[in-house]
């Protein structure tokens, strides 16, 4: 299959396997996706080294696959990467660099990424990190996202672009008005939830309900073996599942349902079995 053909519901699957695995709001990786790449798994950048769901750039990617790479298969890419990123062979690196169109891997890397971020931004800010601080890391830079995620803690109408002259100076519709006035902090943490609410265009509620449809369809329900994960027969399996999907979909489940940031063990067994089941 040729990245240009990989469909919407193939990147989303990944998207919801990588959200259930590493814990990262599925919303937010959802949204940031559309964002950068427009769910375009060969999404290039024309001014940048820029490419895949969540445009990454050659070091950064490197980088996260030196760190993560190991967690998910990709030792083989984690152990081929030096210090300062090198790769001592040609081949090696362009596989390697490849992998930002592969949606599965791209998913994976951003959420573990994402979740590197999530942490250093809660140590630093001594409260729960959302989806808006960390696209404020995926915008500024883990140091800049720090600075004013605390300067807007202590004065959020103070302007954006004095304190970031040279984002302000490239991102000018961030950082100014239609009428040349400075937005303040708050305006502009404001101006990026809007755009991942957009993106996303669900609730937690409604995309934990939508990973739970492809579930059901990949599964079948029609008695196909599947691979279980905990050691009972496919049609146990599959017994489990349609009961799951069943109260997931009434909302039996209560507000578990709505919590993608910590996902259940129910909702991860059945994630584990529909990608399973499909071959991922």
């Amino acid at each position: 299959m040729t990245v240009s053909s990989i469909s919407a519901g193939r990147v989303q699957q990944a998207i919801a396997f990588a959200s259930s695995k590493t814990g990262v709001d599925f919303d937010y990786l959802m949204g940031q996706a559309k964002l950068e790449s427009g769910l375009n798994a060969n999404a290039r950048a024309g001014t940048s080294s820029a490419r895949g769901l969540y445009q990454f750039i050659e070091s950064s990617w490197l980088s996260v696959v030196k760190k993560h790479g190991a967690e998910h298969g990709l030792g083989w890419a984690a152990d081929a990467i030096g210090p300062g990123n090198r790769v001592a062979d040609a081949g090696t690196r362009k596989a390697i660099l490849a992998l930002r169109n592969d949606p599965a891997a791209a998913s994976l890397m951003a959420a573990e990424h994402a979740s590197d971020n999530k942490d250093a931004l809660e140590a630093k800010l001594g409260r729960s990190a959302n989806g808006t601080d960390l696209y404020m890391a995926h915008f500024l830079g883990l140091g800049g996202a720090k600075k004013f995620l605390s300067a807007m803690q202590d004065n959020p109408d103070a302007g954006g672009a004095r304190l970031f002259p040279a984002a302000a100076a490239a991102n000018r519709s961030i950082f100014y008005a239609a009428d040349g006035s400075q937005r303040s902090l708050s305006e502009i943490y404001q101006r990026f939830a809007d755009k991942l609410g957009n993106a996303s265009g669900q609730t937690g509620t409604d995309q934990m309900r939508s990973m739970v449809d492809f579930a059901a369809q990949a599964l079948e329900m029609d008695g196909s073996t599947v691979v279980t994960g905990q050691g009972e027969s496919a049609e146990a399996a599959l017994s489990w599942a349609t009961s799951a999907i069943g109260k997931f979909k009434s909302g039996g489940q209560g507000t578990e349902v709505a919590s993608v940031l910590r996902p259940t063990p129910d909702t991860a067994r059945l994630a584990y079995m529909m990608l399973a089941r499909m071959g991922g």
